[in-house]
């Protein structure tokens, strides 16, 4: 049987990119098992002298952390090393070499990365317009938009939108529903970069079918009729092949994945 590890994550600002390459980090262990702690916004020494206590009185603890602050980085490693606790800092080496290359000093100032510049507020404008503009709401404003995805139902339209959001781009998402026409304005619209969402039949059967139980709603039979859904996503490869619009299969594809292979259709788009 595995060892279960106490896993502290420590940082001086949101937290946010320790997370994230904690998340890359633990994927690549199939059996890695864990109970995950987080502290946020860390700028003292007695903080630090909490977390490491609680260490202490743990087995199979361990510290990942990211502190630019070069006394407070220095004081966590010491009293780490000093306790005989696995410490790990994740952007230390990183900015040294970056600075060194750059041939400049780099500033250790703590949430340095979410300065209200020109990118934070459109990144917010980003993220009000495409909730406004989710399932298919405020058509009449295509033109604005940076991004339109398409698709049946349960292809991960909205959740993807959002993410994209996230990095600035203004994003509509419009289902596919037999019978009803898709916007005009879409047809001939050569701003946005528009995309097809498409999974697979029997993969989204078992979706929808999740999805109704918890409606508790059984009348949408048709909902999650393997045959209607093998229409419906056939329609949908038919128009976008039709329009040539680029597909992207999300069936085993999680959302930041789908993103990733957006942001490089943008990127194709941008340098015809």
């Amino acid at each position: 049987m595995n060892e279960k590890y106490n896993v502290y994550l420590v940082s001086d600002s949101t937290g946010e990119t320790l997370d994230r390459i904690f998340l890359s980090l633990k994927s690549q262990f199939s059996n890695f098992e864990y109970e995950k702690k987080e502290f946020a916004f860390v700028r003292t020494e007695h903080q630090i002298n909490k977390i490491i206590d609680e260490c202490v009185s743990r087995e199979n603890s361990l510290i990942l952390y990211t502190i630019v602050e070069t006394k407070l980085a220095k004081y966590i490693s010491g009293q780490s090393e000093k306790n005989k606790v696995p410490c790990f800092g994740i952007l230390g080496n990183l900015i040294l070499s970056f600075s060194k290359l750059l041939n400049q000093k780099a500033i250790h100032k703590p949430s340095a990365q979410h300065v209200l510049d020109d990118d934070y507020y459109k990144r917010i404008e980003a993220i009000q317009f495409t909730m406004s503009h989710d399932d298919g709401k405020k058509v009449d404003d295509i033109n604005n938009a940076d991004v339109i995805l398409l698709g049946v139902s349960r292809t991960s339209k909205t959740p993807t939108s959002i993410y994209l959001a996230n990095r600035g781009y203004k994003t509509i998402n419009i289902p596919l529903v037999l019978n009803q026409k898709i916007p005009e304005s879409l047809i001939h619209n050569k701003k946005a970069c528009i995309v097809g969402l498409v999974a697979d039949p029997e993969r989204l059967a078992d979706i929808r079918r999740n999805r109704v139980a918890i409606m508790q709603d059984h009348k949408l039979k048709e909902y999650t009729d393997p045959e209607f859904i093998k229409k419906e996503v056939n329609d949908s490869k038919n128009l976008f092949k039709k329009n040539n619009w680029p597909t992207i299969d999300v069936t085993r594809k999680s959302v930041e994945e789908t993103a990733a292979s957006i942001l490089k259709i943008i990127e194709i788009k941008k340098n015809k």
